[in-house]
């Protein structure tokens, strides 16, 4: 676990060199007043943590100096990190992975460039190394290296593979893995879905079939939707996020870039904002550089030097 938490640190150097780190040192020294609390939202505010989450957090900080009660800067910090820890986690629908009930699903969707690509390869590696028996669905038919670059991956991590010729129905080939999926027994079908950006509605309703198709195979809380979001986008994450909800809903994020970004307090804008949890996060190129999220983790490699 520690080194797990050293590797998390050096991965997120960037926003805690650049914003959380300052808090630190912001507040060394100094008693938890309006000034210091002014100071800590002008740094918040910068990581993109969010105007919501932001006055959530200073108004725990408000209350607990109206009582007078704090008395040094390991304390000021406590408080900030308890009260983050609080809304990262955020309630989820939980996967059945009994090994009676198969497959899950994971249709994977998100915009163009968040490396979703990449991201399902990286799951299927990690699912397989936890002993499942895993299937890459390849539904991007736009783009025939994402379908080449899928097959790669699978073979990496001896996984299933199922593709189509390109231009063929997304929706035929999700249907026809999802039954694949259930006839040979996968514990988890990973549907790679073509990037889109988020204000096409026809793209987006494309996603919806997808899903509709895939729930005539597979019962509908075997199924969950899970988003790739930039972490180096920042704010403009949460609309993202709020589109894709309306058309497929929205289990779960997977925030990928995050050992390139000063951005990396934009995952706590959006569990206050939509309530929507993280699984994992992408902190590097690497195949094993998807991580499980864990909040707490993620708050001590935020703060800590």
């Amino acid at each position: 676990m520690l080194s797990a938490i050293k590797k998390l640190k050096k991965s997120l150097a960037k926003t805690r060199d650049t914003i959380f780190g300052q808090i630190g040192s912001l507040i060394k020294g100094r008693k938890l007043d309006d000034d210091l609390i002014d100071d800590i939202e002008e740094i918040l505010l910068k990581a993109d943590v969010g105007v919501s989450a932001t006055e959530k957090i200073l108004d725990n900080l408000r209350e607990k100096a109206s009582e007078n009660k704090i008395s040094d800067s390991e304390e000021i910090l406590n408080l900030l990190k308890d009260k983050i820890s609080k809304i990262l986690v955020t309630n989820r629908r939980k996967a059945i992975t009994e090994n009676s009930v198969k497959p899950i699903v994971w249709l994977i969707a998100g915009v163009n460039g968040t490396g979703k690509t990449t991201t399902v390869g990286k799951l299927a590696h990690y699912f397989k190394g936890q002993g499942k028996k895993v299937m890459i669905a390849a539904c991007d038919t736009f783009r025939a290296a994402a379908v080449e670059q899928l097959a790669i991956w699978a073979e990496r991590s001896g996984v299933d593979f199922i593709k189509a010729q390109t231009r063929a129905d997304p929706a035929s080939i999700a249907y026809d893995a999802s039954a694949a999926a259930k006839s040979r027994g996968i514990d988890i079908l990973l549907i790679d879905t073509a990037g889109r950006l988020h204000t096409k509605a026809n793209l987006m309703k494309e996603l919806e079939k997808i899903r509709r198709v895939t729930e005539k195979v597979i019962p509908a809380e075997q199924i969950f939707s899970r988003l790739v979001i930039d972490g180096t986008t920042g704010q403009n994450a949460i609309s993202q996020v709020k589109i894709f909800i309306e058309a497929i809903g929205c289990d779960s994020l997977i925030i990928t870039k995050l050992d390139g970004t000063a951005k990396g307090g934009v995952m706590i804008a959006i569990a206050e904002e939509l309530s929507v949890p993280v699984d994992f996060i992408g902190i590097g190129e690497r195949i094993e550089d998807l991580e499980p999220f864990d909040a707490n983790s993620y708050i001590e490699a935020l703060f800590n030097d």
